[in-house]
């Protein structure tokens, strides 16, 4: 299988110049040459198989050969809003999140939060998705979106089903996405959990609570457990 890689510019001619990250992969690690095969993805969801007709220094030129539509994505769009976990972990999670098809990630600002989202990190995270990608196979990038308080994400965030995590042995996710479901947005608070004031407000706001059981998780356990039980609910239907 050839390996993928992202063009960062949309594919629409018959060649297309790849630069940057993509490039130096290109380059310096594959090592490649006038006329080998790759396979390139834009984010529209598309794929392309194209061939090295030119390298230089800091760029590669490839001549796009057939452009394939395939498709890998849920068939539900999943949006997680997350509190996010400090260092390593958070590019972990984004990577798994990507494997496991989820749409958006909305880092969000709570009051026990121990890593605030800067603008630096998430453009990290944002080439993290990218890797991810190639990988996996997506061909539709999942979004990072700018960091916001929990409270405007409660208010402003419409789905089929809005959920939020909250540790209690009475409420079970797996019943609520039983259902003709297309979109679900759920919220995952940090380590220290979501305040008292941050789940009146989800509950003022119409989210249901719902428990990954009796145990405590780590913010990106409870993240792709959530994103696990979606995709499976998924595929079944």
């Amino acid at each position: 299988m050839s390996q993928r890689f992202y063009s960062t510019q949309p594919i629409e001619g018959e060649a297309v110049v790849v630069d940057g990250p993509e490039a130096h992969h290109l380059l310096h690690v594959m090592r490649a040459t006038a006329g080998t095969e790759v396979v390139l993805f834009d984010g529209h969801g598309a794929e392309y198989a194209a061939r090295v007709s030119q390298t230089g220094r800091s760029e590669v030129r490839l001549d796009v050969l057939l452009r394939r539509e395939v498709n890998r994505e849920s068939p539900i769009a999943l949006t997680l809003g997350v509190a996010l976990p400090k260092g390593d972990r958070q590019r972990w999670l984004v990577e798994k999140a990507t494997e496991l098809g989820v749409t958006r990630l909305a880092p969000l600002i709570t009051a026990h939060g121990v890593a605030q989202p800067e603008t630096k990190t998430l453009d990290k995270l944002r080439r993290a998705v990218i890797e991810a990608s190639k990988q996996c196979g997506r061909n539709r990038l999942m979004e990072i979106g700018e960091a916001e308080t929990v409270e405007a994400f409660l208010q402003n965030t419409t789905a089929d089903e809005r959920l939020i995590a909250h540790p209690d042995p009475t409420s079970n996710v797996r019943p609520l996405l039983s259902g003709d479901v297309s979109t679900v947005v759920a919220a995952i608070g940090p380590e220290g959990g979501f305040s008292d004031e941050e789940l009146q407000a989800a509950g003022a706001a119409g989210w249901t609570p719902v428990s990954l059981g009796p145990r405590i998780l780590r913010v990106e356990t409870a993240a792709l457990s959530l994103a696990a039980i979606v995709g499976l609910t998924a595929w079944k239907a």
